[in-house]
């Protein structure tokens, strides 16, 4: 089942989109009101949504520039809860103390709070609400029990018009989230191969496997894509450094595109610009790169010929 049989929305291209550019970072300094316009005029030329991560000063600019310039855009808006659980399984630290962990809560209540009165003030705008971010995946740093995530939804779900949903890795879905699953409007999903050390033969197919992993177990559900793509450098950290780069990010953007919008599946492709705020110092750190376009906004290989 599509969103767009079971909520009207058409199918049409979509983009994850983060603005920050060189020295700005989320708890930082943030996008301009010109910036955001100016990374919104770009990308309405090819995109028709977006999805956004958080309820922070700059999303909600996001929805205030779509507002005010009347951009055809509608956003898959999103919650960012933190960790309420401890993860000693996480790699990169997911402990924390008691006081920081009940401090936390409240913290994702009030983003909770926050995500519903965005989805009230824009109705015409917000597509969506997502009530969390890989926030139940098992190598995560920000761990929240599953029974939260429930109750979130189910309260996210009481306060708006909008479809609920909470984005994920595919692997969850098939097993420790089939509660929630049951709450949500439609599922989301994040495929990723080259984490998962998939050469570029081998990436659709396994973008396929992940994806009919989830939608044959919850064929009365919607599933979207909410995260898939292709970083275009890498230290080889957590995957085959000669698997990134241009070339081979532009062979499965067009294999991505080419599959979801024969069989309609909304993709929201990772992820509109770089972001060298992310991950380590390291210069080639891949979680910099993923972007369609450079932080400087220039079109990587994939985009050149849209964007001449």
């Amino acid at each position: 089942m599509t969103l767009q049989e079971k909520f009207n929305i058409e199918h049409k291209n979509a983009i994850c989109y983060s603005g920050y550019r060189k020295g700005q970072k989320p708890g930082g300094e943030i996008p301009t009101y010109e910036q955001v316009k100016e990374d919104l005029i770009l990308l309405s030329k090819n995109w028709s949504y977006l999805r956004l991560y958080d309820t922070s000063r700059h999303p909600e600019m996001v929805l205030e520039v779509i507002e005010k310039e009347k951009l055809d855009f509608k956003v898959l808006i999103g919650a960012y809860i933190i960790a309420e659980v401890n993860n000693p399984n996480c790699p990169w630290g997911g402990v924390y103390s008691k006081e920081v962990l009940e401090e936390n809560k409240k913290k994702n209540e009030k983003e909770i709070e926050k995500a519903i009165e965005l989805a009230n003030k824009y109705p015409n705008i917000v597509m969506g609400v997502s009530v969390g971010n890989e926030a139940t995946v098992e190598w995560n740093d920000h761990m929240v029990p599953v029974e939260r995530v429930i109750e979130f939804a189910k309260k996210v779900k009481k306060n708006i018009k909008q479809p609920v949903t909470f984005c994920e890795n595919y692997v969850p879905w098939t097993n420790k989230l089939e509660k929630l699953a049951e709450v949500v409007d439609f599922i989301s999903i994040h495929t990723y191969p080259l984490w998962e050390y998939k050469s570029i033969n081998q990436a659709l197919d396994f973008t396929k496997e992940n994806y009919y992993s989830v939608a044959n177990k919850y064929p009365n559900t919607p599933i979207v894509i909410t995260e898939a793509g292709w970083t275009t450098n890498s230290n080889g950290r957590g995957m085959d450094k000669n698997n990134a780069n241009e070339d081979l990010q532009e062979r499965y953007y067009n294999e991505l595109m080419e599959w979801t919008n024969q069989n309609k599946i909304l993709t929201f492709v990772f992820e509109a610009f770089d972001e060298e705020w992310k991950g380590s110092n390291d210069p080639l750190e891949p979680e910099k790169h993923w972007g369609l376009f450079t932080i400087d906004r220039k079109p990587k290989k994939v985009m050149k010929n849209l964007y001449k």
